[in-house]
């Protein structure tokens, strides 16, 4: 693989990666046939990455913890989810307010300088993480009657599914719908598709988005998102990636690989998989 400073994509060069966790590095946590090795080679080249998820139910340490079981080289410092992306919106938006946090996991880690609340406490802003056991009718029952009363609505992301070993997994984004329906509200979103999110992790790479690709494999979160960010997108064909929604896309990716093993080759002036 050639060096950092030899790395294009579209005959513009690429000086920093950022790359989707669930999907394009893993399934369920168990590595995806070559993605160890890409990261490998990514570090050995000197290519700064930032791992952008919007995974929930792991704070940031044991996402990085989870990895490295798993037989990643990963850094604490190399991973942005969308926990504590929130928190730091949360802080600078709505600073002192009392948060109800409906989410699966224990992200109370990330979620540092956050006041939240009980169930049976007045909230000035319900916050969703990813879904799962926890989105039972009355938790989500009682977030729209917060709603009704006042409450702000602030989503970690607004993923309709994920991809477990089993199949796809219906996500949160569905919840965020249909209460943004319901209680007549508009959620704020924090992970991705916001650019606010994008932008953080560019801060953290010091690069311009010019110069950074972003991987993963859901066209709209992934690819749209961090283009309308001005960064680069590379669709994977793992995870949740889906012929038919490719197709039926507001937008187009810069480049489509099979799989994150593809991604040195490409990024070495291979010609991608379209």
């Amino acid at each position: 693989m050639a060096s950092a400073t030899d790395l294009s994509l579209d005959g513009r060069p690429v000086r920093g990666l950022l790359i989707d966790i669930d999907g394009v590095l893993t399934v369920s946590w168990e590595p995806i046939p070559g993605a160890i090795d890409t990261l490998a080679r990514l570090r050995q080249a000197g290519v700064p990455f930032r791992l952008l998820t919007n995974t929930t139910s792991r704070s940031r340490s044991l996402l990085a913890e989870t990895l490295v079981g798993a037989g990643f080289e990963v850094r604490d410092a190399e991973v942005l989810n969308a926990p504590s992306a929130t928190a730091g919106h949360l802080r600078g938006h709505h600073p002192g307010a009392r948060c109800w946090v409906l989410s699966s996991g224990d992200v109370g880690e990330d979620l540092e300088g956050v006041t939240v609340v009980g169930g049976d406490e007045a909230a000035d802003v319900v916050v969703l993480g990813g879904a799962g056991p926890e989105f039972t009718y009355e938790a989500v029952d009682h977030a729209f009657r917060l709603l009704t009363n006042g409450a702000a609505l602030v989503a970690m992301h607004r993923n309709l599914t994920w991809k477990v070993a089993e199949g796809l997994a219906l996500d949160s984004g569905a919840y965020v719908a249909g209460l943004e329906a319901a209680a007549g509200v508009e959620a704020t979103v924090v992970g991705k598709p916001s650019p606010a999110f994008f932008d953080a992790a560019l801060a953290e790479l010091d690069l311009d988005a010019g110069e950074v690709v972003m991987v993963g494999d859901d066209i709209d979160a992934d690819v749209l998102g961090a283009q309308g960010a001005g960064v680069r997108g590379v669709l994977v064909r793992t995870g949740k990636f889906r012929p038919d929604v490719l197709d039926g896309a507001s937008g187009r990716p810069d480049a489509v690989i099979d799989s994150i093993a593809d991604l040195t080759v490409l990024l070495d002036g291979g010609r991608p998989a379209r």
